[in-house]
């Protein structure tokens, strides 16, 4: 199971352009209030970019989310794993559960866990938090993704595993995540 202490929430893409090409945008909003979420529970956290110059900025959004201690990694490989820098940054957290969200699902989304698992990291996808621009790509990549032995999980699931009980401290702020 998951806990504050191993586990890391990496965001991928959630960028203008890329959540502009998505039919509907079911993400953003969630993974910002993930991302409050960290905040809350000092979770580190990880936001990609995928060449921001031609893609654009990470949303707003997320970004009135971050703290100074939120890490924004611009890069051009889709696996965020391939990029010079990724894995020093990773393994300087010295977490083996990496919570994922993100844009493309069959992209981006895709290699990165997939090239966290042959590295041993436990890659926790959240299902309600990843798309891709047709629903067929993100059908198949989370397919391909469960059987390289990714796990698959929700929004809500994470936040109550993390706080494990309503006598954490900070259950009713990460309860107001979900109302």
């Amino acid at each position: 199971m998951i806990n504050i202490e191993n586990s890391l929430i990496l965001i991928i893409d959630i960028q203008e352009k890329l959540v502009n090409m998505l039919q509907k945008d079911t993400i953003s909003n969630k993974a910002a209030k993930l991302l409050n979420a960290a905040k809350i529970l000092d979770i580190p956290s990880i936001v990609t970019e995928q060449y921001p110059k031609g893609l654009g900025a990470t949303v707003n959004e997320l970004k009135q989310e971050a703290t100074n201690k939120t890490i924004f990694f611009e890069k051009t490989s889709f696996s965020a794993c391939r990029e010079n820098g990724f894995k020093d940054i990773l393994e300087g957290f010295k977490r083996k559960n990496i919570l994922i969200c993100g844009i493309e699902a069959h992209v981006c989304v895709y290699q990165t866990a997939a090239d966290l698992i042959t590295q041993d990291y436990e890659v926790h996808l959240f299902q309600d938090i990843i798309s891709s621009r047709n629903e067929f790509e993100l059908n198949i990549s989370v397919e391909k993704m469960k059987s390289l032995g990714a796990n698959m999980t929700s929004f809500e699931i994470v936040l109550f595993e993390l706080l494990k009980t309503s006598k954490h401290p900070n259950f009713k702020e990460i309860q107001t995540l979900i109302k």
